[in-house]
C-alpha cells in the first residue's frame, strides 16, 4: 500500500466514523435549551399542551419551532422531539395527575414543583426525583425501602416497559431486602413472590425460570409475563446454608423424603443422577427432568461420603451386608465386581467362608445372579464333575445333582421355566425331549398354566417343531 493510498483509506474511515456519530446524535435529539427561552414563554403549557389536554402532544412539533426559527428572525434549528415512548418503566400520566389534583382541590401545585428547584430562575428545569413522588404520595420511606406491594403504584411491569434496554435493566438497583441473608430462602423471596404484581416491576418469567426447575408448576412465576430482557439482571443459583453442613450429604435422603417438593425447586432428575448411579431413590422419581421453561438445575459433584475414609475398603463388607440398599444409591453391581470377581490367584473372594456347602440353595432360589461372575456352562460343570455331581440321563440317577430333592422330577418344570439357562449349564436339549417330545418321547407337556401356544408359534415356530415336528396343533 502506498502512502497516498493509506491517507485516502484513513480519510474514508474517519468520514464513516463521523457519519455514524452523526446518525447516533440524530437518534438522540439534543436537550432543549429552556433557559434561553425563559423570556418567551410564561407558562409551560405553551409548548407542553399534552400535560393538561388528553390526546394533545406532550412536546412541541418542529413546525411550531420554525415559526420563529425560519432563518430570517432567528437561525434555523434542527431540533425535533423524541419519537416513541420514553425509556422508562414509570407509570405516569400528566393529564391523570392534573385531574386528580383538581378533584382534590389542589390547584396550588405547578409544573415547577416537580421539574425545577424553587430557588432557581424561571425555566431552569430538572427531572423529577423519586423522593418527590414519595413525598406527594405520603410514603414515609426511602425509595428502595418501601414495601414491595407499593412498587406498582409508580412503576409499570417490566414486560410492558418496551423502551427499556437490556443495559438499563442490568443496572436496576436491588432493594436492601434482596441483599438480606434470608432473602433467597423459601421464607424470604418465596413469600414475597406470592404477590407477583410487585415482582413484575423488575422481573419476568424468564428470570425466575433461570433458577426454578418447578417454574411451570409455580403459580406466582406463571403469573409473570415472559420477557428475555429480564435475564440481564445478574442471577446465580446458590445452595442453601443448610447444604454446607458436613452431614448433609449423608442425611439429605431423609430430608428429601419428607420435603421432596422443596427439592424440586432447584434439582432435576439429572442433578440427582450425577451421584445416584444405581437404583433411583423414590424422591428422585418425583422430580422433573430438565427441559424448556425450567431451570437447568443445581450442578452437583459426586463425592465419597464422609465415612469413606482411609481403610474403608477393608471395613466396608459388614456395612454392605447389613444395608445393601444404602450402597446401591451410588454403586452398581459392576462397581463391586471390579474387586470381587473370582480370581484364582487370590484367596479372598466375594462369598463368605463355608459358602460352598450352601450355595445350591442360593443358586436355585436365585438369591443372587451367579452368571455375573461365573460361566455356568464351564465353571459350574467343571466343579460338579470333580465332585461327582455330573448330570445323568435321568433327573434322579445315582450321583445326580438333584439328589437332595427326591421329588424334583415332579416339580422341575417350574424351576426350568424360572431359569432355563441354569438347566442348560448341565443339560442338553435331547435330554428334555426324552420326556417332552410328542414325536420321539413320552409326550409330557412342558407348558405351565396360562400358556398361549398361538403367541409362541407366532414368535418362534422352531421351538414348537422341536417337540411337535411339523404336526403343530393349531389351537
Amino acid at each position: 500500500m502506498t502512502r497516498r493510498t493509506g491517507r485516502v483509506v484513513a480519510v474514508l474511515s474517519a468520514s464513516v466514523a463521523l457519519a455514524a456519530a452523526a446518525a447516533m446524535r440524530q437518534d438522540r435529539p439534543a436537550p432543549f435549551d429552556h433557559p434561553s427561552h425563559a423570556k418567551l414563554f410564561v407558562t409551560c403549557t405553551s409548548c407542553h399542551v399534552g400535560t393538561e389536554e388528553a390526546g394533545a402532544a406532550l412536546l412541541p412539533t418542529p413546525e411550531s419551532c420554525a415559526a420563529c426559527h425560519d432563518g430570517t428572525v432567528h437561525r434555523r434549528t434542527d431540533w425535533r422531539p423524541r419519537v416513541g415512548p420514553r425509556p422508562s418503566n414509570l407509570r405516569f400520566d400528566h393529564v391523570g395527575h392534573a385531574t386528580v389534583r383538581r378533584e382534590r382541590g389542589d390547584t396550588a401545585q405547578s409544573c415547577a414543583d416537580c421539574h425545577a428547584e424553587r430557588t432557581n430562575p424561571w425555566m431552569t428545569i430538572r427531572g423529577p426525583s423519586a423522593p418527590q413522588c414519595l413525598s406527594c404520595h405520603r410514603v414515609e420511606a426511602e425509595h428502595l425501602t418501601v414495601p414491595d406491594t407499593t412498587c406498582a403504584t409508580c412503576h409499570l411491569p417490566l414486560a410492558r416497559a418496551d423502551a427499556l434496554t437490556r443495559d438499563r435493566i442490568a443496572r436496576f438497583p436491588a432493594p436492601p431486602t434482596h441483599r438480606a441473608p434470608v432473602f433467597m430462602r423459601t421464607g424470604g423471596h418465596g413469600v414475597q413472590a406470592k404477590s407477583a404484581q410487585s415482582c413484575s416491576t423488575c422481573h419476568a418469567r424468564d428470570f425466575c425460570a433461570a433458577c426454578h426447575v418447578n417454574a411451570p408448576e409455580t403459580p406466582a412465576i406463571q403469573a409473570l409475563a415472559p420477557d428475555p430482557r429480564s435475564l440481564a439482571i445478574p442471577h446465580q443459583l446458590k445452595a442453601p446454608v443448610g447444604h454446607a453442613d458436613r452431614t448433609f450429604e449423608r442425611a439429605h435422603g431423609a430430608a428429601a423424603g419428607k420435603a421432596g417438593a422443596a427439592c424440586g425447586t432447584c434439582h432435576t432428575k439429572e442433578s440427582c443422577f450425577a451421584c445416584h448411579s444405581g437404583e433411583a431413590p423414590r424422591p428422585v422419581l418425583g422430580l422433573h427432568q430438565a427441559g424448556p421453561g425450567r431451570g437447568a438445575g443445581a450442578a452437583t459433584t459426586r463425592r465419597p461420603p464422609t465415612n469413606h475414609v482411609a481403610g474403608w475398603e477393608g471395613r466396608h463388607g459388614p456395612v454392605a451386608s447389613a444395608a445393601m440398599r444404602t450402597c446401591t444409591s451410588c454403586h452398581i453391581r459392576d462397581s463391586c465386581l471390579e474387586c470381587h470377581r473370582p480370581d484364582a490367584s487370590r484367596r479372598d473372594g466375594y462369598h463368605p467362608s463355608g459358602y460352598l456347602t450352601r450355595h445350591p440353595a442360593d443358586a436355585y432360589n436365585r438369591t443372587g445372579s451367579c452368571s455375573d461372575c461365573h460361566n455356568q456352562g464351564e465353571f459350574c460343570q467343571s466343579c460338579h464333575k470333580q465332585s461327582g455331581l455330573s448330570s445323568r440321563r435321568t433327573l434322579l440317577g445315582p450321583g445326580g445333582y438333584h439328589d437332595g430333592n427326591r421329588q424334583f422330577g415332579l416339580g422341575h418344570g417350574q424351576a426350568a421355566r424360572q431359569a432355563l439357562e441354569s438347566c442348560a449349564s448341565c443339560h442338553v436339549e435331547r435330554e428334555c425331549l426324552t420326556c417332552h417330545s410328542v414325536v420321539r418321547g413320552r409326550g409330557f407337556s412342558p407348558h405351565g398354566p396360562g400358556f398361549d401356544p398361538a403367541r409362541l408359534l407366532r414368535k418362534n415356530p422352531q421351538l414348537c417343531i422341536a417337540c411337535h415336528g411339523t404336526a403343530i396343533p393349531q389351537r
